[in-house]
């Protein structure tokens, strides 16, 4: 399986790892057939994708397959490959607000409460995985989208949307027969992703 980092209690090293190129980002969401079919169909997110609520958009395919439990939760049976733009993504990054309180990052918790109110992003990082989906010892960032950020992510930040659940059932048949370095080799290679030294700073950031 492969592993930066030896599996066990995550320590807060956070970074993003991703998929992307000069100019573009690769995240991940899974949806029922009935918003993913219109939404690949579009190019981008239509009804009966709903705007008023958050949506959140994952750099990392292993965290989104522990998520989705390689596609087979209810409401998650399609995954999709979503390349955004890589200065609506620092777009967003530039306005998140921690989905928690914390010292070090936050002055005060009144002016965490406050940021929170007003920022249409918000940004939790939790556990990396392994391909087996045990926990990673780094953190991965998982970004939440509302309001605003939702209208420019459908509207602007997409450039392409793909269905790849096909690809995620094969890589999960490998990983249930324990086909390890084929599983592996299937998973679209992530890089560390260069995170501007502000949104570093506002999101603490590892690097």
């Amino acid at each position: 399986m492969e592993s930066t980092e030896e599996p066990g209690k995550a320590v807060d090293h956070r970074l993003i790892r991703a998929q992307y190129t000069d100019e573009t980002i690769t995240v991940y969401q899974a949806y029922s057939p009935h918003i993913a079919e219109p939404a690949v169909a579009a190019g981008t997110f239509v009804a009966p994708f709903k705007r008023d609520r958050m949506t959140w958009i994952k750099p990392s395919f292993r965290w989104m397959m522990y998520r989705s439990g390689w596609a087979t939760k209810p409401g998650q049976e399609r995954v999709l490959a979503i390349r955004i733009s890589r200065t609506g993504f620092e777009w967003a990054l530039r306005h998140a607000c921690l989905s928690h309180f914390e010292r070090g990052v936050h002055d005060t918790q009144s002016a965490w409460q406050e940021s929170k109110l007003t920022s249409p992003v918000r940004v939790q990082w939790d556990p990396e995985r392994a391909t087996d989906l045990s926990d990673l010892r780094h953190r991965a960032i998982q970004i939440g989208l509302s309001g605003e950020a939702v209208d420019l992510y459908v509207n602007e930040w997409i450039i392409e949307l793909r269905d790849i659940t096909p690809l995620v059932r094969a890589i999960h048949d490998d990983v249930r027969a324990g086909r390890w370095e084929r599983a592996d080799a299937a998973i679209p290679a992530e890089e560390r992703y260069p995170i501007p030294a502000d949104i570093r700073t506002r999101l603490g950031a590892s690097g």
